[in-house]
């Protein structure tokens, strides 16, 4: 930021633009067909999914916030019958 002279709120819009370009770019890529298994790549998409959960609002692994717990919960205590 002081390289740039910029605020933390810009260099925080900036950061987040880049984060929605990667999730645009890793969706697309993930609907191309690929010789890895798709299993294999389901696992590196859920990890990072995850790595976006807990560190989305600040360090959510941690400090533990509400979204964090309301998640685990919702996942693992009350998930949602099939």
């Amino acid at each position: 930021m002081k390289q740039y002279g910029v605020t933390a709120q810009v260099a925080y819009h900036g950061f987040n633009k880049h984060i929605e370009n990667s999730w645009k770019e890793i969706n697309k890529e993930f609907l191309k067909p690929t010789e890895m298994p798709i299993p294999v790549l389901n696992r590196s998409l859920n990890l990072a999914r995850t790595r976006d959960v807990l560190y989305r609002e600040g360090d959510g692994y941690t400090h533990v916030g509400k979204a964090a717990k309301g998640g685990i919960t919702s996942l693992l205590i009350e998930p949602v019958p099939l």
